[in-house]
């Protein structure tokens, strides 16, 4: 596949990284000579500076023969306008775009995006997603990860097992006769640094993160047994009344479920504004480093801080105030995934990384075959994948025991007619099944392989 790549920023680089490392070819543009020169010496990949809307600059990288386009600038009007020209003069047929400013993105005028206006194919919002993201994290306390698939039916569940989890040092093959409603299917663990896919006789030990795939209406069961019992959070504090921040408190405040939800935000002409938008929310203007204004908003009384302003450092220091302060949990926003492996030292619960988010999402539609969800897990060391099985999906009409599935693939779930079916050794995939399932990173393309559409498709 070729694939152009605008914007050489975190997002851009890893999705470059994945493309490449996949053996696709893949041309990336921006106007920084410095991130061209990075990228270009780190990946495989053919670095171009220059405007990424420029004709002449995609004529160049190679959009007349190009499968697809993805615009992940820090300007939305270029990523946009870069896939108008890829479309009008190049007729490039896959465009992606990354478009923040959310007046763009309001029901009314979504239309603006279809073929005849402005062709974009897929529309990637950071803030909505990690928006998303943070709601799914405040409805499933325990978990550090959650990703929906299947039209919700099926979550992926990420949770750490502490001291109090009554399932360490038990045989996963055994966890069904201790647990008969449990149906879940462990599919990923993390230990020592590494993720590996379980097998029957391992055990879990305190200290592994666990990734699991439930139905949905079984998860709050499972995360029970794994130790975590917390109730969802009533009282909310947010830091920061940026695009994400208002989107979880707007979203918050439409919930069926009563939550009180406070905002703290540093720049005045802001608070104001989230202030007039907001109907049910305490809107206090103040620095989220200011003990004052954690007391003034009864921080040891909240359940869950959630600080996603737009600075990593602050989203930090504040959570661990918090924390210190009384609150119970700490949710934190952060950019930069060097900081990743100190969360949990410092007592910070869940951390989101937005970069992750955008390339799942994006990724998503870049997989051959008929793969209808994605999610990228640990920095990309596996991918959960939902894909549909057609007639020429080589899995269908036999046994999983006898499918042959390689090692590094884990079978997590099937949807049929509506229902999620915990898939055994001897559970037959049928077509027209969705199949959620864990691939590591290496073995993603036998995935597509798997379930690929036709011949011709490749």
């Amino acid at each position: 596949m070729k694939v152009i790549v605008c914007g050489a920023g975190q997002v851009g680089f890893n999705i470059a990284k994945q493309l490449a490392a996949e053996h696709n070819d893949v041309t990336v543009i921006d106007q920084n000579a410095e991130l061209i020169r990075k990228i270009s010496d780190t990946l495989d990949v053919q670095g171009m500076t220059g405007h990424a809307a420029h004709p002449d600059v995609l004529e160049r990288a190679g959009a007349s023969d190009a499968d697809m386009i993805i615009a992940v600038t820090q300007n939305d009007e270029v990523n946009m306008i870069a896939c108008q020209v890829a479309h009008s003069l190049f007729n490039l047929p896959m465009k992606v775009a990354r478009i923040r400013t959310q007046a763009y993105l309001q029901k009314q005028w979504l239309n603006m995006f279809s073929r005849d206006h402005l062709p974009i194919d897929v529309i990637i919002s950071p803030e909505v997603e990690v928006g998303r993201a943070v709601l799914r994290r405040l409805a499933m306390p325990g978990a550090f990860e959650a990703a929906p698939f299947a039209d919700d039916r099926v979550m992926l569940m990420g949770t750490l097992l502490e001291e109090n989890c009554p399932v360490v040092n038990t045989p996963l093959r055994q966890l069904t006769e201790l647990f008969p409603d449990l149906n879940i299917i462990i599919a990923g663990v993390v230990r020592d640094g590494k993720l590996f896919i379980p097998r029957g006789d391992d055990q879990l030990r305190v200290g592994d993160q666990a990734y699991f795939i439930s139905a949905q209406e079984n998860v709050r069961r499972a995360l029970d047994i794994f130790g975590h019992e917390q109730a969802p959070a009533r009282r909310v504090i947010i830091l920061g009344a940026g695009n994400i921040g208002m989107f979880v408190a707007r979203e918050l405040e439409r919930a069926k479920v009563q939550v009180r939800v406070k905002i703290i935000e540093y720049r005045k002409e802001r608070a104001e504004a989230a202030a007039d938008q907001l109907a049910n929310t305490v809107v206090l203007h103040g620095d989220a480093l200011d003990l004052e204004i954690l007391r003034e908003a009864n921080i040891a009384e909240a359940e869950t801080i959630i600080a996603v302003t737009d600075d990593d450092e602050v989203n930090i220091l504040a959570s661990v105030l918090a924390k210190q302060g009384g609150c119970q949990r700490a949710v934190a926003l952060i950019n930069n995934p060097g900081y990743g492996p100190l969360m949990r030292s410092l007592g910070i619960d869940v951390f989101i990384d937005p970069r992750a988010t955008t390339v799942s999402k994006i990724l998503q539609h870049v997989r051959r075959g008929r793969i209808r969800g994605l999610y990228s897990l640990y920095n990309g060391a596996a991918e959960v994948l939902e894909a549909e099985a057609l007639e020429t999906a080589t899995v269908i009409g036999k046994p999983l025991n006898e499918a042959g599935i390689p090692r590094g693939i884990m079978i997590g779930a099937i949807v049929r007619d509506g229902k999620v079916i915990v898939p055994r050794g001897n559970t037959i995939i049928r077509t027209g099944d969705r199949v959620v399932i864990l691939a590591l990173a290496e073995m993603v393309k036998k995935v597509e392989q798997m379930f690929r559409v036709s011949l011709e498709y490749f």
